[in-house]
C-alpha cells in the first residue's frame, strides 16, 4: 500500500505492464474511474476512503498503453453526488469518453439533462454498506422512472448474499439494467456453483439485464492468473455474448492492499472471451449499444 503525507491512498500500479493480448481496433474500456485531483474537485465529506489524485490524463494515458479507444468513466463514491470530476473527464476525452452518475434521487429534470449533454449515459445505485450509508430503494425507482425519455440505463453494485433480496427491485426497474462485477459472485463455486446460477437465473429474468465481467483482482481467491474466474465467467461470457461489458475497473479504489497490474487484467480477455467474435461484442458492438447508440448502424 502506498500513502502520501496526507494518508492519502493509492490503489493503482504506477507502471503497469503492457498486455500480451492487442485489444481489436475500437475496443470500450467500460468501467473505470477518475479520482479528483482533489484541488479542483474536492471528495465527498461522506467518502469512506480518501485517494491520491488519478485525473483523467492518468486515465488516458493507461487507456492508450492497454490498447483501448474509449472509456466509460462511472462516477466513484469518494465523489458522492457531485458528479464535477467524471464530467471533467468526459470533456477532456476528445468525445472519446462517456460517463455514469451517482444522483441525489430528487435531482431535477434540468439537471439530468446537463448531465446529458456533458455525456453521462446511465445513473448508478451502489448497495455496498461499507461504501455508503444510505440506499433508498423507493427514491431510486423513482429517478429511474425520470431517465427512460434520455434513453439511459441504470448500473446496480451489490454483493451476492443480497441477491435475493434486491431481485423485487431489479425486476421494478423501467430502465436497462447493468450488473457491477456480476453481483460480486463467489468464482471459486465455478460456473455452476450456487452464486452463479443464482446470477444466470436473474439475466434470465429479463432480457435487458446486461452485466459487466471484470474484476479478476477482486473476485479471485486465487488471484493471478486468476484461472477460478476465467473457469466461472467464461461460460457467461459465452452464453449472454450479446449483454457482456468488460472494463479495468481503474484506479482500483479500496485495491490498496493487493494492487492488479492492468496488463494482466487485459489478458484475462482472450481467456473469459476466446474467440475474436466474443471479443468484439465484449468490448465495442456491447458497450457502443448502450453509451454511442447513434453511431451504431
Amino acid at each position: 500500500m502506498s500513502t502520501d503525507e496526507k494518508g492519502r491512498i493509492r490503489s493503482w500500479m504506477l507502471t503497469p505492464s503492457k498486455p500480451a493480448f492487442v485489444p481489436p481496433r475500437g475496443a470500450i474500456d467500460a468501467h473505470c474511474h477518475v479520482f479528483g485531483p482533489m484541488a479542483e474537485f474536492p471528495f465527498s465529506p461522506k467518502a469512506k476512503y480518501l485517494p491520491q489524485d488519478a485525473g483523467p490524463e492518468m486515465l488516458f494515458a493507461l487507456r492508450d498503453q492497454l490498447g483501448f479507444s474509449r472509456n466509460i468513466i462511472v462516477q466513484a463514491s469518494c465523489h458522492g453526488t457531485d458528479n464535477a470530476a467524471t464530467l471533467n473527464g468526459i470533456a477532456k476525452s476528445n468525445g472519446k469518453a462517456r460517463g455514469v452518475a451517482v444522483v441525489d434521487p430528487d435531482i431535477a429534470d434540468v439537471d439530468l439533462d446537463a448531465l446529458h449533454e456533458g455525456g453521462i449515459r446511465g445513473i448508478r445505485f451502489n448497495f455496498l454498506k461499507r461504501l455508503v450509508d444510505n440506499a433508498p430503494k423507493d427514491k431510486f425507482l423513482e429517478v429511474s422512472h425520470r431517465i427512460g425519455r434520455l434513453g439511459w440505463h441504470v448500473v446496480v453494485y451489490f454483493e451476492a448474499d443480497i441477491l435475493e433480496e434486491m431481485r423485487p427491485f431489479l425486476a421494478a426497474l423501467p430502465v436497462p439494467v447493468v450488473i457491477d462485477h456480476m453481483g460480486r459472485p463467489d468464482v471459486a463455486q465455478g460456473p455452476v456453483g450456487a452464486d452463479m446460477t443464482a446470477f444466470r437465473a436473474l439475466l434470465d429474468s429479463r432480457p435487458d439485464i446486461w452485466v459487466k465481467t471484470t474484476c479478476p483482482d477482486r473476485l479471485s481467491p486465487q488471484g493471478e492468473p486468476y484461472d477460478d474466474f476465467v473457469a466461472a465467467v467464461r461460460p457467461l461470457v459465452e452464453d449472454y455474448q450479446d449483454r457482456v461489458l468488460w472494463g479495468t475497473d481503474w484506479p482500483h479504489p479500496n485495491m490498496e492492499q493487493r494492487i492488479p497490474d492492468d496488463g494482466g487484467l487485459v489478458d484475462v480477455i482472450p481467456r473469459i472471451a476466446p474467440t475474436p467474435d466474443l471479443q468484439c461484442k465484449l468490448l465495442i458492438d456491447n458497450p457502443m449499444r448502450l453509451y454511442w447508440p447513434e453511431e451504431v448502424l
